[in-house]
C-alpha cells in the first residue's frame, strides 16, 4: 500500500526474518507513514493501511510493531540484528544500557527499552532534593543525546503487561507486541502499603516516583500535618520531604526502633533523639489498624488504642520486588518473591536476565543502587561473552537523614559468633559510634555511626580489605587527643583491588592508573573513571587516592586555589598584605592569569576586605562578590532573599520588635527566630531590599552580616543582670564582642557565644569563640563549631579579665584569617595546625612568632573602618540601580529590541531585564555584551543575572548563583558537557544602546 520506493531523505524501517521468510518495509516521509510492504506475514496490514489513510504522525503506532528494526536511511542496506529488550528504565536499567554501550553491545543488538514512567531514568538516591528546588531535568541520569547517539530506542509511558516466552514477545498495556531475542528485567520494586483500612483515601500517598512527589506537594499546600508510616531509610527520607514542605511531621514505625535493619538499639535511640530535636514526632511500636476520615482531615488509629490526627499520610513501609511479569510467564521466583538469578544474573530462562531490586540472588534482595549497578555490569558482560560474576555485594550505607549523618556497615548488630563491640557516646552533641570486631580483636566486622560519620570511609575500607586492627581498636572511634596524629587510615595501606567507588566499581588501582595516564585533578579522575559521580559518598577517599598517586609519581600536590592563581589562600593573603594590593585587577595582572572565576573572585574579595575593609560595592570590588555579598542578603532557592538585622547578643527593644513585625506584615515576609537569637525575614524580592532596609535603618537597625563569611552572631544568656545563677554580665560582654568584630571578613563564617555561668545556657563550647563566666573572670574556648562535623571548642585560657580576653580574641581571629585555607572553619584549621592547641597558645599568649602587636593593629584597623553596608548603599542612589530589573515592552515588528544603555550594565557583572514576559540576563564582560535567559539551569528562579563572571580555560562564563553551574556566555551551554543550559540571544551595541535580537532571530540562531 502507498509508496515503497524511497527518496533520498525518506526514513525506511525494514525487517527480514530468514527463518520464516517474512519481510517488512515501512517508509516514512515528513513524520507520517507513506508506504507499506509486507511479505510472508500480514497480520498488521489493516492497522498500517488505516494509518496510511489518516496522514497522521505514524510513530506512535507502527514503531511498536513486533518485528521492526532500527530506522535506516534510504540507500543503506537494512540489516537484521537480534533484539535485546530491556523492561524498566530506572537507575539500574540505565546503568545497564551505559555498560552495554561501553562493551559495544548496541552494535550487536537492536536495543529497545520500555519505561513505565513518563520520565527517563532519574536519580532516586537524591529524590528528596526535588522538594529543595531541584528540577526533574537536573535529576535525570541520561546524558545528552544518549539514545539517538547509540541507536537505542526508548519507549516511555509504555508499561509491559505480559511476556510470552514461547513466542519471544512482550506485550504493552496498549496491546503492542515486540519480539525479543534476549530480555533483561530491570523492573525494580514497588512500595509496600500495609493492608490498613482507609489506605486508599484521597490524602494517602506513596513515596517512590516524581509523580508521587508532585501529588504529595500538591496536597501539602492545603495541609498542616503529615504522617509517614515507616521508620526505615525511605520513611525518614519521606519525613524529610514533608518537613521541607513546611508540615508538622510525624513518623510512625511498627518496630520498637527506627531503621531497625541497619541500627542497633543504642544507635536507633540516638537517631530518635536527634530527629525529635528537629521537631519531628517519632512514634515507635505502633501498629496502625485504621485510617479514617474526620471533619478536619484524617486520623490514624493504633492497636494500643491511641490516635494521631493528620491531613495526609505517606506510606514508606518498605519495598517489594516487582516480579509480577516474571511470575506470569513462569520464571522461578523466591518463596517471598523476587526473580531468582544465578551468578551471571540469568533467570531460570537462559535468555532472560534480571537485575536490581527485582532480582533475588541466593535468597537475598539487594535494596541499594550499588549492588544493582554491579548486577547490571555482570549481565552486560554475560551478553558480551565476557567473564564476570555477581557474588553478593556490600550493603554498607551512609546517608544524611533529616540532616543527621547515619552510617551502618557490615555486621552492625554483632551477630557473628564471638564478636565483641566498642561503643562511644557523646551525649551533649548526640553522637553515637560503635564498631564490631572479631573474637581475636584483629578484624573489623561492622559498625554504626550516628551524628558524625566522618570515619565511615576509613572503617569500611578496613572491613572490606581485612586490614588488621590497631592494638586498641577503640581508638578508631574515640575523639583525637589534642596534638595527636590523625587516626585516618592511610590510602597506602589499601590494596590495589580495594573498591573505592561501589556505585561504579572503581578500585584504588583504577584511580591510580587514571592519575598515571594524566588525570591530575579530581574533575579529570571523575571523568576518566566515573568514581564519585554516583552517590558521591566516596569523594573524599577518591581525592586521597589521587593525591597519594601524584605524590608516588613525584608530583607536588599543589594547593592552587584555581586555574587563575598558582597560590594557596594563605599565599594570596600575604601577597595582598605585603604588596599593599587593593584590587583584584592589580593582583591577577601581577600574580595570576585570565579573568578569574567563582572560586578566586570571592576569595580575593574576602581577603581584600580582611586587609583594607573597603566598601564591597566599589566598582573595583562589585564583580568579586557572590550574590549574597553583592545584594547584602541571603539568596533562597526561589530567587528571593532573607533579611537579618543585627541584634547584638540577642538584645532588642519593644519598638524594634514592633518595627520588624510591621515590616514583615507589610511585605508578607515569613519570620523565624534563628539559632543565633536574631529574627530572619524570608521572601523579599530583589527590588524590595532597599526599601525594606531603609525602614529597618530608620528603626535603628543595621546589617547583621548573615550573608557574609564574617561574624554572624554572639549568642548569650542573661547572665548576672537577671539570672540568680549568673556570676558575670554575659550579655554586656556579648554586646561588646559583637560590636567589635561585626563585619570582619574571614575564610568562613564565625559564631561566638557568652555564658554567664557554668550551666552553659548559651552553648558557648560549640562556637568558634566561646566564653564562660567564672567567679574570677572568663574562661576562653576556641575552635568549636556546630557545622557538618560538630566539634566542641578547646579550653584555651582561664580566668581572664575583659581586656586580656579581647586581646587574645583579636590575635586569634587575625592569625586564623592569615593562615586558614579557603572555606576552612576554625575547627578544621586548628586540627591541621602542626603542634595543635599548644602551638596556638604559644603564638597567641606567648607571642612566639613576635607578631602579636601586628595582629592587634590589624584588628583595630578593621574595627575603626567598620561601616553598615546597607547604610552606605542607601546613601548612594547610583548603587541602588543594581537592585532593579529592567522592564522593556517588546516591539514585535522590530528586528532588534532596545533594552538599556551600556552604562546600566555593571562592568564585569550582569543585570536582569524583562522583555515582555521573557526574563533576560545581560552581562558586560570586557568589551563584549552577552544576553542569556535569566534562569538558574534546571530551575525556574530568575537569578542568573546575579552570577559571577569569569573564564574557564579562556572561555567567558557566568557561574549561576544558586547551584554554581558554569555556563558559556556566548551560547548558554554547560562548560563541561556542551549541553544547552539556558537560551542565548544575539546582542549588538548601537551607540550607547544595548539591543537584543528578536525572537525570530533567536530561533534561527538556535536552529543553525
Amino acid at each position: 500500500a502507498g509508496e515503497v520506493i524511497a527518496q533520498e531523505k525518506d526514513a525506511v524501517w525494514t525487517s527480514r526474518d530468514p527463518l520464516t521468510r517474512h519481510y517488512r518495509r515501512l517508509l516514512v516521509r515528513n513524520g507520517t507513514l507513506a508506504g507499506v510492504l509486507l511479505m510472508g506475514e500480514c497480520r498488521s496490514a489493516a492497522t498500517l493501511t488505516d494509518l496510511l489513510a489518516t496522514s497522521e504522525p505514524a510513530q506512535a503506532d507502527w514503531l511498536f510493531d513486533r518485528f521492526t528494526t532500527q530506522p535506516q536511511v534510504a540507500g543503506q542496506n537494512a540489516m537484521t540484528k537480534p533484539t535485546l529488550v530491556v523492561v524498566g528504565h530506572g537507575m539500574v536499567g540505565h546503568h545497564f544500557l551505559e555498560d552495554c554501550v561501553n562493551r559495544g553491545l548496541h552494535q550487536q543488538y537492536q536495543i529497545v527499552v520500555f519505561g513505565e514512567e513518563r520520565y527517563a531514568a532519574y536519580d532516586r538516591v537524591h529524590l528528596s532534593e526535588y522538594f529543595a528546588g531541584r528540577s526533574a531535568d537536573s535529576l535525570s541520569m541520561v546524558a545528552g543525546d544518549f539514545f539517538a547517539d547509540n541507536g537505542i530506542e526508548l519507549r516511555l509511558s509504555q508499561p509491559v503487561v505480559a511476556i510470552d516466552r514461547d513466542a519471544r514477545v512482550i506485550r504493552t498495556g496498549s496491546g503492542h507486541e515486540t519480539h525479543w531475542d534476549k530480555l533483561v528485567l530491570a523492573t525494580g520494586s514497588y512500595p509496600f502499603v500495609p493492608p490498613v483500612p482507609g489506605r486508599d483515601l484521597p490524602g494517602c500517598f506513596v513515596y517512590r516516583t516524581l509523580d508521587d512527589l508532585d501529588n504529595i506537594a500538591a496536597h501539602a499546600k492545603n495541609s498542616r500535618t503529615g504522617v509517614v508510616i515507616g521508620g526505615g531509610l525511605l520513611g525518614l527520607e519521606a519525613a524529610n520531604a514533608l518537613k521541607q514542605l513546611g508540615l508538622d511531621t510525624h513518623v510512625v514505625e511498627f518496630a520498637p526502633n527506627l531503621m531497625a535493619v541497619q541500627l542497633d538499639n543504642d544507635g536507633a535511640a540516638m537517631l530518635r533523639r536527634k530527629i525529635e530535636a528537629l521537631g519531628v514526632g517519632v512514634h515507635t511500636s505502633k501498629a496502625t489498624t485504621e485510617i479514617a476520615e474526620t471533619d478536619s482531615g484524617m486520623v490514624l488509629r493504633f492497636a494500643d488504642g491511641s490516635e494521631l490526627a493528620t491531613d495526609m499520610v505517606v506510606f514508606s513501609a518498605g519495598i517489594r520486588p516487582q516480579d509480577a511479569l516474571a511470575r506470569s510467564c513462569g520464571l522461578t521466583l523466591g518463596e517471598r518473591g523476587g526473580i531468582a538469578i544465578d551468578n551471571q544474573c540469568r533467570t531460570s530462562d537462559s535468555d532472560v536476565f534480571a537485575i536490581g531490586e527485582c532480582a533475588l540472588w541466593e535468597g537475598k534482595i539487594y535494596g541499594l543502587v550499588a549492588p544493582g549497578y554491579q548486577m547490571a555490569r555482570v549481565a552486560s558482560a554475560a551478553l558480551a561473552g565476557e567473564e564476570n560474576a555477581f557474588m553478593g555485594a556490600d550493603m554498607s550505607t551512609k546517608l544524611k537523614l533529616l540532616g543527621v549523618d547515619v552510617a551502618s556497615f557490615g555486621d552492625a548488630h554483632g551477630r557473628t559468633a564471638g564478636a565483641q563491640s566498642y561503643q562511644w557516646t557523646h551525649g551533649p552533641q548526640q553522637i553515637y559510634k560503635k564498631i564490631v570486631v572479631s573474637a581475636d580483636n584483629k578484624t573489623l566486622l561492622g559498625g554504626v555511626l550516628v551524628g558524625d560519620a566522618s570515619e565511615y570511609a576509613t572503617l569500611v575500607q578496613m572491613m572490606l580489605n581485612d586490614i588488621r586492627l590497631p592494638n586498641d581498636p577503640e581508638t578508631l572511634i574515640l575523639p583525637a587527643v589534642a596534638g595527636s596524629a590523625p587516626k585516618a587510615l592511610g590510602v597506602a595501606a589499601l590494596p590495589e583491588s580495594a573498591q573505592i567507588c561501589s556505585c561504579h566499581n572503581v578500585s584504588k588501582g583504577d584511580i591510580c592508573q587514571a592519575v598515571s595516564s594524566g588525570a591530575t585533578d579530581i574533575g579529570a579522575v571523575k571523568q576518566c573513571t566515573k568514581a564519585a559521580t554516583g552517590c558521591g559518598g566516596c569523594s573524599a577517599l577518591v581525592k586521597q587516592v589521587m593525591e597519594f598517586q601524584l605524590a608516588a609519581q613525584g608530583v607536588e600536590v599543589k594547593k592552587d586555589i584555581c586555574e587563575h592563581f598558582a597560590y594557596s589562600r594563605q599565599e594570596i593573603y600575604h601577597l595582598v598584605r605585603v604588596n599593599r594590593i587593593h584590587t583584584f585587577d592589580q593582583l591577577i595582572s601581577r600574580y595570576g592569569q585570565g579573568h578569574g572565576c567563582e572560586i578566586c573572585k570571592p576569595l580575593v574579595g574576602s581577603v581584600l576586605a580582611s586587609c583594607w575593609n573597603e566598601y564591597l560595592l566599589k566598582p573595583a570590588h562589585l564583580p568579586l562578590q557572590d550574590t549574597n555579598d553583592r545584594y547584602f542578603a541571603n539568596i533562597q532557592k526561589d530567587g528571593t532573599y532573607s533579611i537579618v538585622p543585627r541584634m547584638a547578643a540577642g538584645e532588642v527593644t519593644a519598638d524594634g520588635l514592633i518595627a520588624i513585625g510591621q515590616i514583615a506584615k507589610r511585605y508578607q515576609l515569613y519570620s523565624k527566630i534563628t539559632g543565633g537569637q536574631r529574627i530572619d525575614l524570608f521572601g523579599a524580592r530583589l527590588e524590595q531590599l532597599p526599601e525594606i532596609w531603609q525602614q529597618l535603618i530608620d528603626a535603628g537597625f543595621e546589617t547583621g552580616h548573615a550573608y557574609g563569611k564574617s561574624l554572624r552572631t554572639v549568642k548569650s544568656c542573661v547572665g548576672s543582670t537577671w539570672c540568680r545563677y549568673g556570676v558575670q554580665d554575659s550579655t554586656g560582654l556579648a554586646v561588646t564582642l559583637e560590636n567589635r568584630y561585626k563585619g570582619l571578613r574571614a575564610p568562613h563564617k564565625i559564631k561566638m557565644a557568652v555564658s554567664g555561668c557554668t550551666r552553659e545556657c548559651a552553648e558557648a563550647q560549640s562556637k568558634d569563640v566561646g566564653v564562660i563566666a567564672t567567679d574570677k573572670g572568663w574562661n576562653l574556648y576556641l575552635c568549636g563549631n556546630g557545622g557538618m562535623k560538630p566539634r566542641h571548642a578547646d579550653l584555651f585560657a582561664s580566668d581572664l579579665d575583659d581586656a586580656t580576653l579581647l586581646r587574645y580574641v583579636d590575635r586569634f581571629l587575625m592569625f586564623y584569617i592569615r593562615t586558614a585555607d579557603r572555606l576552612q572553619r576554625t575547627s578544621t584549621w586548628r586540627d591541621n595546625l602542626e603542634g595543635g592547641l599548644a602551638y596556638l597558645r604559644e603564638v597567641i599568649i606567648d607571642d612566639s612568632l613576635g607578631i602579636a602587636a601586628e595582629l592587634e593593629q590589624e584588628m583595630q584597623r578593621v574595627v575603626d573602618t567598620y561601616q553598615c553596608e546597607w547604610q552606605t548603599t542607601l546613601q548612594d542612589p547610583g548603587r541602588l540601580a543594581q537592585f532593579r530589573t529592567l522592564d522593556v515592552a517588546p516591539a514585535s515588528a522590530k528586528r532588534w529590541q532596545d533594552i538599556c544603555t551600556l552604562d546600566e550594565i555593571p562592568e564585569q557583572a550582569g543585570i536582569g531585564a524583562r522583555l515582555g514576559t521573557q526574563p533576560i540576563a545581560l552581562f558586560r564582560f570586557g568589551k563584549a555584551i552577552y544576553a542569556l535567559e535569566d534562569r538558574e539551569p534546571g530551575g525556574s528562579a530568575s537569578v542568573l543575572s546575579r552570577g559571577i563572571l569569569g573564564d574557564a580555560g579562556g572561555e567567558p562564563v557566568v557561574i549561576s548563583p544558586l547551584y554554581k553551574t558554569r555556563i558559556r556566555l556566548r551560547d548558554g551551554r554547560h562548560v563541561e558537557t556542551g549541553e544547552v543550559a539556558v537560551r542565548a540571544w544575539p546582542v549588538r551595541v548601537d551607540g550607547d544602546r544595548v539591543q537584543v535580537g528578536s525572537e525570530e532571530l533567536v530561533m534561527r540562531a538556535e536552529a543553525s
